[in-house]
């Protein structure tokens, strides 16, 4: 199966962005945020018993291609730094040059791929250019809508993290769908999240990324994997630990607390001794602020809630304790406190707690989660997407040691995006209680 590029362009805003917008200010949660992008795929197969002829196919295609374009060029007014180019450390000029696109195509059925995926080919899905590392005159983001044989498509986009998180993200990627389906619901995002976080130029930017991105530079071979846990599997592990302590923990805080249990193992049977595993999980504080922020808020409003886990046989309901515990912490208060002139020292305050638990890199585990966000309802007007898949993060070495948390298309499991070692992966795969309830890259179809 071969990708062939047709075309290659720039989607601009239906209407120009206003001179007093055209300069996109980071706040200080946006500096830190890191110079990565966030990619995300999402499959549109046609219905097998359609039987359209190709010409037919030909109109279809084009069609939706269309619609993809002209509702992205409207969803942009609204979405204005998108539309621009990474300026400098602190800021995007709104220079509404447009969101890179490219056209593919697949000489094949999408079914044939979705029945039986290949890890490693999705990343040819997303354009090229995204080499995860959203430096200075970059896009901001970009596109690749991948057409097949059989008229099924494939929208594959990448955003700058400096300007979204997964949140924000998904909030653009469901404005979008709106608008190119006709949906009457309004959408408006903010971008001012920089006049509650103000950065201050006293913290540049380069030194506190080289500090805390140490932790995530690794040695080893990583590898990809994605791991499925279905109803069943997450029903399982919540009566397992279900008390009176704990009486409704979610399917976010389960399958991260099997991995934090069935990882530590693998790290001791790694290093052949009880070295302690550091986690932390990206917590949303739109939700957390008092009063919340509107989940319309651009930018990232995340900070990460770390658990030490030192104990490889803990009981799964005492580790979702412990991450609980952790993230009850990042209250509406403590948001209260990073907020103002002052806020940034406060921040730094937290960060460093953070560089104390994370004293050993090579057992560190980042998790995050991008569940509940609403991704497998994003339909430009031919259906919802059959999957919602990440890529390959081990090729690009950005945010290696971590796992990403997905729903299922039924909304009632999880899919889980590994990037680990491959060490710990072989034995992860072979410990009982993890293989019991994690199917290994099943077809999406199923």
């Amino acid at each position: 199966m071969e990708v062939e590029i047709i075309s290659k362009d720039c989607i601009k805003p239906s209407s120009p962005t206003p001179l007093h917008l055209k300069n996109h200010k980071f706040s200080f949660l946006d500096v830190h945020s890191g110079y990565g992008y966030i990619p995300l795929v999402l499959y549109y197969p046609v219905n097998q018993e359609t039987n359209l002829s190709p010409s037919d196919i030909d109109h279809v295609i084009s069609v939706r291609l269309q619609i993809l374009k002209q509702s992205l060029s409207e969803t942009l007014s609204r979405f204005y730094p998108f539309a621009g180019k990474i300026k400098d450390s602190y800021s995007v000029d709104c220079n509404d040059e447009g969101v890179y696109f490219v056209e593919a195509k697949v000489n094949c059925f999408l079914n044939e791929f979705l029945s039986n995926p290949d890890i490693s080919f999705i990343n040819k899905f997303i354009p090229d250019e995204a080499k995860w590392n959203s430096a200075q005159e970059n896009y901001v983001a970009g596109v690749q809508a991948t057409t097949f044989a059989c008229g099924g498509i494939v929208v594959g986009v990448y955003v700058s993290h400096s300007v979204a998180d997964g949140a924000a993200f998904s909030t653009f990627l469901r404005s979008w769908s709106a608008i190119a389906y006709k949906n009457t619901e309004e959408i408006r995002p903010k971008f001012d999240a920089s006049s509650f976080f103000p950065h201050n130029d006293a913290y540049p930017r380069e030194e506190y990324l080289a500090h805390q991105y140490n932790y995530f530079m690794k040695l080893g071979k990583y590898i990809t994997r994605r791991y499925v846990f279905d109803a069943s599997a997450t029903a399982n592990l919540k009566a397992k630990a279900t008390s009176s302590r704990l009486p409704n923990p979610t399917r976010v805080e389960l399958v991260t607390a099997l991995f934090g249990k069935c990882i530590t193992r693998a790290v001791k049977a790694r290093s052949g001794s009880d070295k302690s595993v550091s986690m932390t999980h990206a917590v949303n504080l739109r939700r957390k602020a008092k009063p919340q922020f509107s989940e319309y808020y651009m930018g990232n409003f995340i900070l990460l809630a770390p658990v030490v886990c030192k104990d490889k046989e803990v009981e799964l309901g005492d580790f979702v304790c412990q991450m609980k515990e952790s993230v009850a912490k990042l209250n509406g208060d403590f948001v209260s406190s990073l907020q103002g002139d002052g806020g940034w020292i406060n921040y730094l305050e937290a960060i460093k707690h953070e560089s104390e638990i994370f004293s050993d890199p090579e057992n560190l585990l980042f998790f995050t989660s991008w569940c509940n966000f609403g991704l497998n309802d994003v339909d430009f007007g031919w259906g919802k997407p059959a999957w919602v898949s990440n890529i390959d993060q081990a090729e690009s070495n950005f945010l290696l040691g971590s796992i990403c948390l997905m729903d299922t298309r039924e909304r009632d499991g999880i899919e889980a995006w590994a990037f680990l070692v491959e060490e710990d992966v072989v034995t992860l795969e072979s410990d009982t209680d993890f293989i019991a309830l994690a199917a290994v890259n099943p077809s999406p179809l199923k």
